[in-house]
């Protein structure tokens, strides 16, 4: 079913990981190395994959999980570019590729939520048959 809530949130933190790899092109973090690049197209790729296995909430959780913890790496990543830039953190003047990771990571949270209230949902209705 995917007109529940949990698909909004979802698609949210696939939205936030795609404006990360458009914004974080120029970001290099370790060298040549585009670790932000990869990390967003496989945030993608599990929240696409998140996104279509509405029917094993389970797995729902952990990929969400697993899209969580990516994303706080990359928070801890730009963060770490962030400091070694010269000129301090100056949001307009250093970019906003920070923000996308916490608003993915927020949404994910959110999803999870929803997503196990519909579990409870369903044993609940279990228990009555």
């Amino acid at each position: 079913m995917l007109q529940r809530i949990q698909t909004i949130w979802i698609l949210l933190s696939v939205l936030a990981a795609a404006f990360l790899y458009i914004t974080g092109q120029d970001v290099d973090v370790f060298g040549k190395t585009p670790i932000i690049s990869i990390s967003s197209i496989v945030l993608v790729l599990v929240g696409a994959l998140s996104l279509f296995s509405f029917k094993n909430r389970k797995r729902q959780i952990l990929l969400n999980n697993i899209s969580i913890i990516i994303n706080a790496l990359l928070i801890g990543v730009l963060v770490y570019w962030m400091q070694n830039l010269s000129g301090g953190i100056d949001f307009p003047e250093k970019g906003i590729e920070p923000v996308f990771p916490l608003i993915a990571v927020i949404c994910l949270f959110l999803a999870n939520i929803f997503i196990k209230k519909d579990e409870r949902l369903v044993k609940s209705v279990d228990r009555l048959r």
